[in-house]
């Protein structure tokens, strides 16, 4: 079966991105850093270097290789989180290490990638087919920067 995993291009700090991506999530670890031994278009032989990682679970590879792409919101990443304790764990661990707040559960890290931190439940509460839910829950997301979990299902419940 073919399989697919996210490949980020850094323009530097690759590695130390992935280790503290690692360092977030439970079943994650780095499994291979290889410096490419020749020169290539990215940059000059041992300049480059592939980092293959797993993060909670799944396959990533990330390479470090100055051309100025940078990341932007086009593309990020959802960590669905089952408690507020959680959500305040990681969001905290992003913004003490560099990052920046945005809108709607989502945190920039100091590399420019974009993740979400969002409850547990989330999709089902902004999809719902109670579409009175589903605003009151949307209405109350729109006025958050990092996600309130207990106040997301009030609105939602309507409580």
């Amino acid at each position: 079966m073919s399989q697919i995993s996210p490949f980020l291009w850094f323009e530097k700090g690759a590695e130390e991105a992935a280790k503290f991506y690692v360092s977030l999530l439970p079943d994650s670890r780095v499994e291979r850093v290889t410096t490419l031994p020749l020169d290539t278009p990215s940059g000059p032989e041992g300049s480059v270097k592939v980092v293959e990682f797993t993060l909670a679970g799944r396959s990533w590879m990330a390479m470090d290789a100055a051309r100025g792409d940078t990341f932007n919101l086009s593309v990020s990443f959802v960590i669905a989180c089952e408690t507020q304790a959680e959500i305040d764990r990681l969001w905290n661990s992003i913004l003490l290490n560099g990052g920046k707040e945005l809108q709607c559960g989502w945190i920039q890290d100091c590399w420019g990638l974009s993740w979400q931190i969002v409850p547990a439940g989330f999709e089902e509460m902004m999809c719902s087919k109670d579409t009175a839910a589903a605003r009151r829950f949307a209405q109350a997301m729109m006025k958050m920067v990092k996600f309130d979990k207990a106040a997301l299902e009030r609105a939602f419940k309507g409580a």
